[in-house]
């Protein structure tokens, strides 16, 4: 997996399943002997390509990139993006960086050479690269493996030249918008500066490693990311909350409530209180209170959002709750927060999943969702394919 959702567990397990998995780069060890840990993995990398557990291909090529699951199928093209401030209005940021990540995922770009991890982009298609995506699955796959949570991986490469260069022209006047990889694509521009300030010229650090996928086909599964407020009764929350919202009472489940829940976010924003006992579902907030609540400085994309309306009406003005980690929890699943809030006495604050093209809305008005806003799925997995400078077109 990508290797900011890898617990110190998992990399034990992954490190342990094979001496060549690509854990060893992305999250290198601290007891590198004599290297520093980023060094370490530059010389690792190098060992690799040396023995040829890792090799170049003979030319140059995009590649189509299928993950199935569940039922469900994602396919895009992977390949050596243009690299664009947002500014540019190219490739669209939804989420703020830290400079903690990326000074850390500097420091191993710098020591390796490479875009050891792509960076995953949404896009609206329908043009000449995506029926070469839609095409590619007619031919045998150069790659197919499939991990342990389930999922089949299938990688095949383009090289005719003529697609390719039809691919290009399809693609150059759109944009995309970043689904998973803030961190890496802040990286890559960091990187690419350096590298002009030390009057290095245009290289391969001008370009970074990118899964782009047509929301349109083969696109995502976007889920929510629910919230636990701890201590604060289901019961409770909803009588605050029906200062701003209409509030009901769910009694024939969760199941059933969180099916309400579904049915009541196809016509409006909507959220769902309980603590895995008792529910109450939340829907047409009040339109004075809420524009009251909301930041003047930001777009009408933004203030639309559901996640929006949780945290500046629901969270902080009806519960009167500071709106931080310490106080509001984030879970990727119903599950996990309904446990959360059981377990605390507090309430689970579900949502529904943010659509593509709301994420798409506030990115184009330069603006970015609050945080634990979307989660794309199934994130690319890292290790089919990694892209050395020294190699790079």
């Amino acid at each position: 997996p990508p290797y900011d959702v890898i617990d110190a567990a998992e990399q034990a397990e992954l490190e342990a399943r094979h001496p060549h998995n690509v854990v060893r780069l992305t999250l290198p060890r601290d007891d590198a002997g004599p290297d520093t840990r980023y060094a370490a993995a530059g010389r690792l990398l190098a060992e690799w390509r040396s023995d040829g557990t890792l090799r170049p291909d003979a030319e140059p090529a995009l590649y189509v990139y299928e993950q199935h699951a569940h039922g469900h199928t994602q396919r895009g093209l992977v390949g050596a993006i243009g690299l664009t401030p947002a500014e540019d209005q190219i490739v669209l940021p939804h989420e703020n960086t830290m400079a903690g990540p990326v000074a850390d995922r500097l420091a191993l770009m710098a020591a390796t050479a490479a875009d050891l991890e792509m960076i995953f982009l949404v896009y609206d298609g329908g043009g000449v690269a995506s029926q070469v995506v839609a095409d590619a699955g007619s031919a045998p796959p150069l790659v197919e493996a499939s991990t342990p949570d389930g999922t089949r991986h299938r990688l095949w490469a383009i090289t005719d030249p003529a697609t390719l260069a039809a691919v290009a022209a399809d693609l150059h006047p759109r944009r995309a918008v970043i689904a998973d990889g803030h961190h890496r694509y802040a990286t890559f521009l960091r990187y690419q500066a350096d590298r002009h300030e030390a009057g290095d010229g245009a290289g391969p650090w001008d370009l970074g490693l990118a899964f782009l996928v047509d929301g349109s086909a083969f696109g995502p599964e976007v889920h929510a990311i629910h919230r636990a407020v701890p201590g604060l009764p289901p019961a409770q929350a909803a009588e605050l909350a029906r200062a701003g919202f209409t509030v009901e009472e769910i009694t024939s489940g969760i199941d059933a409530a969180t099916e309400a829940l579904a049915k009541a976010g196809t016509t409006g924003t909507a959220f769902l209180l309980t603590d895995g006992v008792a529910a109450w579902l939340l829907t047409d907030p009040d339109p004075t209170r809420l524009a009251a609540a909301m930041p003047a400085e930001r777009s009408d994309a933004w203030k639309a959002l559901d996640v929006a309306v949780a945290h500046t009406l629901l969270i902080r003005e009806l519960w009167q709750l500071d709106d931080t980690e310490q106080v509001v929890e984030f879970h990727h699943d119903v599950p996990a927060a309904v446990t959360a809030a059981g377990a605390s006495g507090g309430t689970a604050l579900l949502l529904n999943p943010t659509p593509v093209a709301d994420v798409a809305a506030v990115a184009a008005a330069g603006d970015r969702m609050p945080r634990k806003s979307t989660l794309f799925v199934p994130k690319p997995a890292t290790g089919l394919l990694i892209r050395a400078f020294a190699d790079a077109e």
